[in-house]
């Protein structure tokens, strides 16, 4: 009986640690979700702060504290701060192997938010893999694909990989092109796509719309356009143009050619 009870006293320390132990994880646990939180707050309130920096900083705030309540928390059962430096350092080799995927994505994350070659809310596509970019963190960068699909890239990949940034400014160049047929008239189908382009408040006058012969096809006039336009502004003019011209096309007598089958039966 007296053995059981020492036992008993011997497990105390242990568990009251234990507990100690689950009570600061969890207390660090929110902090750490609080305090990134707030500091994406107040980025994203800043004006003249990008809402880029805003992300990668409260994700560098959580880990901060979530090391520190680690720390702490192997303090309780004993483990001293400077020993686990010593160990950190004297494995230094060790853990760089094991974590050199990680670390890259870490420098990454940094050169990305240096430079920063896309900003949060911006379409990139990137090594192509397309999507608006959500978020960006010492880690990984979130994107969005237009039919709501989360994609998760590492930092390490997307510093190494061709970066094209579809919103990077404020105006994009429209180009389509439109077929006609060899019998109908050139100027007649041009001048129908400038009326078209210029009744559009959204295509801009500097510079102005462009409309040529492109290319003499196997079975069209190829009229190639250049419009300009609000990034914002690309998508949408771009389905008006397509339904618009067509429709104008038709009005005046305009066709478009397609490719015919011609069925040939060999008499015998």
């Amino acid at each position: 009986m007296e053995g059981a009870v020492d036992q008993v006293s011997a497990y105390s320390p242990l568990l009251v640690n234990a507990v100690k132990a689950v009570i600061v994880l969890i207390i660090g646990w929110f902090l750490a979700d609080f305090l990134s939180g707030t500091v994406r707050k107040k980025v994203v309130s800043h004006e003249r702060i990008d809402d880029t920096i805003g992300g990668f900083a409260s994700s560098i705030v959580r880990w901060l504290v979530l090391l520190v309540t680690i720390i702490a928390i192997l303090q309780m059962f004993g483990v001293e701060a400077t020993s686990l430096v010593a160990v950190l350092g004297a494995s230094t080799l060790a853990i760089g192997l094991a974590l050199q995927g990680t670390l890259s994505d870490i420098a990454a994350g940094v050169m990305l938010i240096i430079f920063r070659p896309y900003k949060i809310g911006q379409f990139v596509d990137i090594g192509g893999t397309s999507g608006t970019v959500k978020d960006l963190n010492i880690f990984v960068t979130e994107l969005v694909t237009p039919d709501n699909v989360q994609i998760i890239m590492p930092n390490g990949k997307i510093w190494g990989a061709v970066v094209t940034n579809f919103s990077a400014h404020d105006t994009r160049r429209l180009d389509i092109t439109y077929g006609i047929d060899y019998g109908d008239d050139a100027d007649k189908a041009i001048q129908i796509i400038l009326d078209v382009a210029n009744a559009d408040e959204r295509v801009q006058k500097d510079p102005e719309p462009w409309v040529r012969v492109t290319n003499l096809g196997d079975s069209s006039v190829d009229l190639g356009v250049r419009l300009w336009c609000n990034a914002g502004d690309y998508w949408e003019l771009k389905f008006h143009m397509l339904k618009t011209v067509k429709e104008a096309f038709d009005a005046g007598g305009i066709s478009i050619p397609y490719p015919h089958s011609v069925e040939i039966q060999k008499a015998g």
